[in-house]
């Protein structure tokens, strides 16, 4: 992988991390048209640069993360993120080798863009416009349904806003807690990827840190894909909450189908 695809990738993850449109697939989707070897490396590499698009989310919302009096926000979180951790790590073998699959992500893709066509009008009337007024219970119900995104083209923003509204948030308010839910969820992904996870090299299994500081190359890549990340996440995370104030959900789900199909198309 060069310099340029990495950056070609870091941006398509800043961009979708936090949109209803699968930052996974999308980074499948364009590893596989740039051509990029899926080995080991460039796998761990795109859950590692997660890590620089949840920086975002930090940068944006810094009263929230750092007001250290509010601890029960931070108990909702660790609450919430959970059963992701739970599941994610009994089924990590079975996600990954979905990883290498661009044609069954194109059709949740589909399925997803669907349902997000509808889910206006199936969760009407939210009675829960700030995050201050979730439960416990209810952040752990939205956690389950974060789960739902350990399937490669399902979202887990989808996932966890889908979960928000059917749980009595408004679109804002569970679009924001999909956001705060992303930082523990993806930071716990990413430190299993680097530091914990046994990745299987030609030349024996190696952690995630000993790739990245196997050549200055991989060094730069892992650094610059992060920055890149974080930048573009920054852009997409505000005009995320714009454009579902303005226009709902069915511009996404239009998106999903129309991008899905497509990739059905040319991979048939």
């Amino acid at each position: 992988m060069s310099i340029l695809q990495a950056i070609i990738i870091a941006i398509v993850e800043g961009l979708t991390e936090f949109l209803p449109v699968s930052s996974t697939a999308h980074m499948i989707f364009t590893s596989t048209f740039l051509g990029i070897e899926k080995d080991e490396f460039v796998k761990m590499f795109q859950v590692s640069i997660q890590f620089g698009a949840i920086l975002a989310v930090v940068a944006v919302y810094w009263r929230k993360f750092l007001d250290f009096s509010n601890f029960y926000f931070y108990i909702k979180l660790a609450c919430a993120v959970i059963p992701a951790l739970v599941l994610g790590y009994l089924f990590d073998d079975m996600i990954e080798s979905v990883l290498e699959k661009p044609i069954p992500i194109a059709i949740v893709m589909v399925l997803g863009g669907i349902m997000l066509l509808f889910i206006d009008k199936l969760f009407q009337n939210p009675t829960i416009l700030d995050e201050k007024n979730i439960t416990i219970p209810k952040a752990v119900t939205i956690g389950f349904w974060q789960c739902l995104a350990m399937m490669p083209g399902v979202s887990r923003s989808a996932a966890s806003i889908i979960g928000g509204m059917q749980q009595k948030l408004s679109r804002k308010s569970a679009a924001e807690f999909s956001f705060f839910l992303a930082v523990p969820t993806m930071l716990a992904v990413t430190a299993y990827s680097i530091f914990l996870k046994h990745w299987h090299l030609a030349s024996g299994d190696q952690k995630g840190y000993e790739m990245i500081t196997a050549s200055s190359n991989n060094l730069i890549l892992f650094f610059t894909g992060n920055l890149v990340a974080f930048i573009v996440a920054l852009l997409a995370i505000k005009g995320f909450i714009g454009i579902l104030n303005k226009h709902g959900f069915k511009i996404f789900g239009w998106y999903r189908i129309i991008l899905g199909l497509a990739i059905l198309f040319f991979l048939r």
